[in-house]
């Protein structure tokens, strides 16, 4: 066939698929799909050039991250046991392996980004915020007292350049309240039945602080390295064979960063519990997948930065503010900490509510002196749940159907247990409580950054 003739057929090819299209009804409205690249920075790939291995490290457990989701929404809940191991295993491969190069989102996990496109370039936004803040701290010509000012700049370039996705620089603690994911009926579904490969996600978000810390400490010249290196051998040799039991706060596993970069330390935190919400939401079967959309886009609503949220980035404490990222212990292994602390908070909070809602016999119960023993069932059952796996006296299911077990008679509004919905109420409790607990919590103190520091104490074995 000669050139003229493969031109004719393909003017005819495209002049029918047009005819197709313009007269079918589409009814799936296209996304714009905009893609997320690294700004030309002067420190642009110094943690690439300086700390390969970490950055190859990185490379595998965003490989973990993304995967998790297409298994979720590809395969059948009962099958969670083998599809749990079978990806755990996968996981351990890329990290012993790791790619050379930060995967997107997409790419791993194909399925869900034609879904669920606004999670995924959220997810490689804040990504993105990673590498450069890692850059930042990574870059030895950007002098130790400039840090904290090159840092602002980048999560302000951040804020900027993805403001319609722009995650909350405010503490968890709000942010969590406001997307009021725990009296939805998916929450707690991963943790508890999916525990290797979510209990390999709170490694990896003990990973994220442990490098900023190590490079706080060991400051701009070779200590750095020596810092680096050792954590990536506890991580390696501890923390990847015995994860811990919660997700690490950036106020945990790297206090003296969080007081330099408030921002971009909370970023992180909203970024890490994102991960857990969505693969609850992926992992519940009662939704189609449309409607987990609408869930999954509301939640991250919530999460984005809204109106005042900078006036509350301070609004933390640090439980160690002397935390030594190659020191592996039993409080960094617990399944106690802020995260865990947080979620027993918000259930006191929004347990008046509840009661209200209750009718028929199990009203006169709660009004009774059985009323303090059934808020302690209650609280030890969240307990159980709130811990990777199934516990001895775990009720199966979500958080949710173990309450329906304990408060059979329980109403919850209907329209809040629907996809995309919740009660403004309940999420109004919740924040009024945060208020009454931490509102007139002093701001934490920036940490000074005049003198680079020495390592050679927690590098010779000390605290």
């Amino acid at each position: 066939m000669g050139n003229k003739s493969i031109r004719k057929v393909v003017a005819l090819a495209l002049a029918a698929t047009t005819t197709i299209i313009s007269t079918t009804t589409l009814t799936v409205q296209a996304v714009q799909r905009n893609s997320v690249a690294h700004p030309r920075t002067p420190y642009r790939l110094a943690f690439y050039n300086r700390h390969r291995y970490s950055y190859r490290v990185a490379s595998a457990l965003h490989f973990a991250h993304s995967k998790l989701h297409d298994v979720l929404l590809l395969t059948p809940f009962k099958d969670h046991s083998q599809e749990d191991e079978k990806l755990y295993q996968q996981v351990l491969k890329s990290y012993k392996k790791p790619p050379r190069i930060e995967p997107t989102m997409e790419l791993y996990a194909p399925y869900s980004a034609r879904a669920t496109w606004r999670l995924f370039r959220t997810i490689d936004s804040i990504h993105l915020l990673h590498e450069m803040t890692e850059d930042v701290m990574s870059d030895e010509d950007i002098p130790w007292n400039e840090k904290g000012k090159t840092l602002k700049q980048a999560y302000e370039l951040y804020r900027k350049k993805y403001q319609d996705i722009a995650f909350s620089p405010a503490p968890l603690d709000v942010t969590m309240r406001r997307a009021g994911v725990m009296m939805k009926p998916y929450f707690t579904l991963t943790r508890n039945y999916y525990p290797k490969n979510n209990n390999f996600f709170y490694a990896a978000h003990w990973w994220h602080p442990a490098v900023y810390e190590s490079m706080m400490i060991g400051g701009n010249d070779k200590e750095q390295d020596m810092m680096i290196q050792k954590m990536e051998e506890r991580f390696k040799n501890q923390v990847i064979p015995n994860p811990p039991m919660r997700m690490i706060l950036s106020r945990e596993g790297s206090p003296r960063y969080s007081r330099l970069s408030p921002e971009t330390a909370n970023v992180f935190d909203n970024l890490h519990m994102l991960h857990g919400i969505t693969y609850d939401i992926f992992a519940y079967e009662g939704w189609t997948i449309k409607q987990k959309r609408a869930e999954l886009y509301r939640v991250l609503k919530a999460l984005s930065y809204q109106p005042g949220d900078e006036k509350l980035v301070r609004k933390f404490t640090t439980p160690k503010p002397n935390f030594n990222p190659l020191v592996y212990d039993d409080w960094a292994r617990s399944s106690d900490g802020a995260m865990t602390r947080m979620m027993m908070e918000m259930m006191q909070e929004m347990m008046p509510m509840m009661h209200g809602n209750m009718q028929g016999d199990m009203n006169s119960e709660m009004s009774s002196p059985m009323h303090g023993n059934m808020h302690q069932k209650m609280m030890a059952q969240l307990k159980k749940k709130l811990t990777p796996g199934i516990q001895e006296g775990e009720i199966p299911g979500s958080w949710m159907d173990a309450m329906k077990v304990l408060m059979p008679n329980m109403k919850m509004s209907p329209s809040a247990m629907q996809p995309g919905k919740i009660n403004p109420m309940m999420v109004k409790m919740m924040l009024k409580g945060w208020q009454e607990k931490y509102g007139n919590l002093p701001d934490i103190e920036p940490i000074s950054m005049e003198q680079e520091p020495s390592a050679k104490d927690i590098l010779s074995g000390g605290v």
